[in-house]
């Protein structure tokens, strides 16, 4: 092995094999385990919640498949409908065209080459990360085999009256001309106004105030609402308003959604224009006035004077002539939250169009059926109770889009307004007896993207085929998902899986957090704090860093704040840290948290966990070449036991965390053994046999095959979380321990030896490195030079004491660098010492001539100084009233600990500058 783990060195090499040898596919004849990835969109890049949740779906692969299951991790990418379009639509306009110019079928043949070409990206990215999905299964939302699902899934639907088209409310982009789904809607907070206005009562007896943050929809008002409990306006139901800047006459109604204590207590009904407007609308049967067109233009259904006028321009009017016209009762600032188009920014219309909906409530039914009776099981389990009041509260589903990238509709218009629905135009004509002279125009939308995705746990295995594929793996294990979309997603999966399929589409639903940085803040392109994993993987210097983070932004007076931050965080840029160290940092943050904090400085912690785990590696190879470890007699020193009874807890430990999903638990368990057991302890305990003239053959046969055991089950058990290092060491090591398969992704997971866990050896070892740390702790506090041979008398010793220093003090000689180690004889004094406690035993180092006294007081003298003054300089600090009062409070927290860290130190120099003064 090279003497440094270089991991730019071996990963790709790896994965190309890995490919190539076609290990991702499913083999053998276990137990059926699927898990569809969620796809990401065909455009995307590789982003930190993508590599944390493929880190994690990889991980529940490879366990898998390394316990003998037949194991089909499902890759593919979306069509991303109105990202996708965006990006070609781009293409052609900064080469001065639109789409319109090359019509839709010239348009679509351009966006599969630009899919073709550029489409790749993430997949590519993927491999990187070390994800062992089956690709010669990659399926694309579009591709041949899910378009036609997406097809007789919606003709299905249709002919149960599951599927309708209906002018309702949707979320309008005004710039990219099309229906939004809520996910693609972003709010923002903005500083706007309140407009407080007069509305008259058509007798002219007085007026109502209302309030609103868009004075222009007033033009589209059908009525005002008060609440029927409020006594103030409870004679004025039923009566007329005279709306104003017009010449219509609207009702006062009551109705329980008004706040009364809000405001005046009277609401501003536009049912066209907003959503909760439009449900006080329909119960009501109040009239729907829509008067904007496509554009957010003001059309022919508002006074003729505001006709042709941007929805912001209107308002600048219409608060005009309402000043004019003495109906403005006042302005005030007011704080609110404006959607915007996550693609576009344009500020979202909610508006009323005809579109295509799926009769929801029928389906909702079963689904939510499927997670009470426990047929699907969301972790952590709380995350049911939001299933729950999403699918019970839930609306009919606008599958329509205004795109022509994507499945288009399959649905034909006649002249006369007729509607036809078939899989295709023959079927159609077929289905209802229309003429070859009756000409028909197929619909122009496409269907929502998530509709595609509904179908994906199914759809990628084949159906609407009975393939063997679909037999075997529906329904999958489990889906890995973040919580942001268990609405979007997830909900859709399970009704559409539960009414094509007969059957759940998995078993389990693993929700996990979402990444922020390290202050626990979204990570964002403003902020300036999005981590690229390939970055952390590669490593990339400063300058390249800042042009990567600057370039593009929407606000570029951002840019100067971003370079400062970034600055100060990384100033010499991001270091390489290889895939490993940042699939195991992922694998430790993945708690039950809704948030996840990614610091930086674990990853650099886990780097040094790989270089630890390479360098150990490299000394039980070195120990175990060359000499024979086969059938001659064994004896397993204490060492030898104890590292196997860590080892089955730790693999028990580890077994327990996955199985739970509780990934930071299992790398804990298993960085612990690794660091601490494993590499701090055994190693070190091994050297002691390997290296000593007393012991015998059979030991340190026993020492050597324990070695490169313990080490080669290590492999395995780290493989699921870190596939690299462990392959690469596995292929050297898996043959000295006796392993003959060509891959440690195909070798079995190790299974815990519930005979090797004995609490008498853990017990007993225990003694020894408590034994052991307390020399080491000595030998630290009085300065004393790690080569510096000393004594160490036992006082106080039990006859259990006795007993372990006479098994073990060989082991606590050699690895504390003793000179020797005995009780103290019964009715001697104990000698000037330094002293440790464990429980009633006294352990001691006798100082004299251990020292030089006067250089050691000077030492130590000058330390209390110093620490006195940190402590004054503290104290000062924390007695300034203005300071504590100011400062943040987690800073004046932090003052107090260095008080009660200062003190503590400051005493145990005290009393060890008194010992030392009574050796003058």
């Amino acid at each position: 092995m090279d003497k440094t783990y270089s991991p730019r060195d071996i990963e790709a090499r790896l994965y190309a094999h890995w490919e190539a040898e076609g290990r991702f596919r499913p083999a053998g004849d276990g137990t059926p385990y699927a898990i569809v990835i969620p796809p990401p969109n065909v455009t995307g890049t590789l982003h930190m919640g993508h590599a944390f949740q493929d880190t994690i779906m990889d991980a529940l692969t490879r366990y898998h498949r390394m316990r003998g299951d037949r194991t089909l991790w499902q890759p593919g990418t979306d069509h991303a409908g109105i990202a996708t379009q965006m990006v070609v639509e781009r293409q052609l306009n900064a080469a001065g065209q639109t789409r319109h110019d090359l019509g839709r079928e010239a348009f679509i043949k351009r966006v599969w080459k630009w899919k073709d070409e550029s489409g790749g990206t993430i997949a590519r990215q993927m491999r990187r990360l070390g994800t062992s999905v089956d690709w010669t299964r990659d399926r694309f939302t579009m591709d041949e085999g899910l378009s036609r699902a997406v097809t007789e899934t919606f003709v299905r639907l249709f002919d149960e009256g599951l599927i309708y088209r209906g002018k309702r409310l949707v979320n309008w982009d005004p710039v990219l001309h099309t229906a939004l789904s809520d996910l693609e809607v972003l709010s923002h907070e903005e500083t706007g106004s309140l407009w407080h206005l007069r509305y008259p009562l058509a007798d002219g007896s007085g007026h109502l105030v209302v309030a609103t943050t868009r004075p222009e929809t007033m033009l589209g008002d059908t009525a005002v609402a008060v609440h029927p409990e409020d006594e103030r306006y409870a004679h004025l139901v039923g009566r007329q308003i005279a709306l104003p800047l017009t010449e219509r006459r609207i009702p006062i109604v009551a109705d329980t959604y008004v706040e009364r204590e809000f405001g005046s207590g009277c609401v501003k009904i536009t049912p066209a224009h907003d959503f909760n407007d439009y449900e006080l609308g329909q119960r009501h049967d109040l009239p729907l006035i829509n008067i904007f067109d496509r554009n957010a233009v003001l059309n022919d259904e508002v006074p003729a004077t505001y006709r042709g006028l941007d929805r912001f321009e209107a308002r600048k009017r219409v608060v005009a002539d309402l000043e004019a016209a003495g109906l403005i009762e006042k302005i005030v600032p007011h704080k609110l939250m404006v959607p915007k188009g996550d693609r576009s920014n344009a500020v979202i219309e909610p508006w009323l169009t005809d579109q295509w909906y799926v009769r929801i409530e029928p389906l909702a039914g079963p689904a939510i059926e499927a997670v009470e009776s426990g047929r699907i099981k969301f972790v952590p389990e709380n995350w049911d109770r939001t299933y729950y009041e999403w699918m019970r509260n839930i609306k009919d589903w606008c599958i329509s889009r205004q795109l022509w990238w994507g499945h288009r509709i399959p649905a034909w218009y006649a002249a006369d307004g007729s509607i036809y629905v078939g899989r295709d135009e023959a079927e159609v004509r077929a289905r209802h007896g229309l003429g070859a002279d009756l000409a028909l125009r197929q619909d122009d939308d496409v269907l929502d993207t998530w509709f595609s995705s509904a179908l994906w746990p199914f759809s990628t295995l084949g159906w609407p085929e009975s393939t063997l594929e679909l037999k075997q793996f529906y329904p999958t294990a489990v889906l890995v998902t973040g919580f942001d979309i268990i609405f979007f997603w997830v909900a859709r999966m399970i009704m559409m899986g539960l009414k094509f399929m007969g059957d759940v589409p998995f078993r389990e639903v693993y929700v996990h957090g979402l990444i922020r940085d390290g202050e626990g803040q979204k990570m964002s392109k403003s902020k300036g704090n999005v981590l690229d994993p390939l970055d952390l993987i590669d490593g990339i210097d400063l300058e390249t860093l800042l042009a990567k983070r600057t370039a593009g932004l929407m606000q570029p007076h951002l840019a100067a704040g971003i370079e400062k931050a970034t600055r100060k965080q990384f100033p010499d840029g991001i270091a390489s840290y290889g895939t490993d160290a940042l699939r195991f940092t992922f694998a430790s943050l993945a708690t039950l948290s809704r948030d996840i904090r990614f610091d930086v400085g674990r990853i650099e912690g886990y780097r040094n966990f790989c270089n630890k785990l390479w360098n150990a590696a490299r000394f039980v190879i070195m120990s175990v070449e060359g000499h024979e470890l086969g059938d001659g007699p064994q004896a397993p020193t204490l060492a030898d036991r104890w590292i196997r009874s860590r080892l089955a807890a730790a693999l028990e430990a580890t077994r327990t965390g996955f199985d739970g999903y509780r990934f930071d638990l299992a790398s804990q368990a298993l960085y612990e053994f690794t660091w601490y057991d494993f590499c701090d302890w055994y190693l070190e305990l091994s050297k002691a046999v390997l290296n000593s003239e007393t012991a015998s053959e059979a030991e340190k046969r026993a020492t050597r095959h324990t070695l490169i055991s313990t080490l080669e089950s290590l492999l395995r058990a780290l493989h699921p979380l870190m596939p690299f290092i462990t392959e690469e060491i596995w292929q050297r090591v898996g043959v000295l321990a006796g392993r003959t398969g060509p891959t440690i992704m195909l070798e079995p997971w190790p299974v815990a030896d519930t005979t090797a866990r004995d609490p008498e050896v853990d017990g007993e070892m225990r003694w020894v490195m408590d034994l052991i740390l307390a020399v080491r702790q000595i030998r630290g506090e009085m300065d004393i030079a790690p080569s510096r041979r000393f004594e160490v008398l036992l006082a106080h010793a039990s006859e259990s004491d006795l007993g372990r220093l006479a098994r073990t003090r060989h082991w606590v000689e050699r690895l504390a660098n003793l000179s020797s180690l005995r009780p103290l004889e019964l009715g001697v004094a104990e000698p000037e010492s330094a002293v440790a406690l464990m429980g009633q035993m006294r352990i001691l180092v006798p100082m004299a001539g251990l020292i030089d006294v006067v250089a050691e007081m000077a030492r130590l003298e000058k330390r209390i100084v110093k620490l006195r003054a940190d402590l004054g300089k503290t104290e000062g600090k924390l007695s300034n009233a203005n300071f504590v009062t100011n400062a943040p409070p987690a800073v004046v927290e932090q003052e107090r600990a260095r008080i009660a860290d200062f003190s503590r130190e400051l005493a145990g120099l005290e009393a060890q500058l008194e010992r030392v003064r009574r050796l003058q």
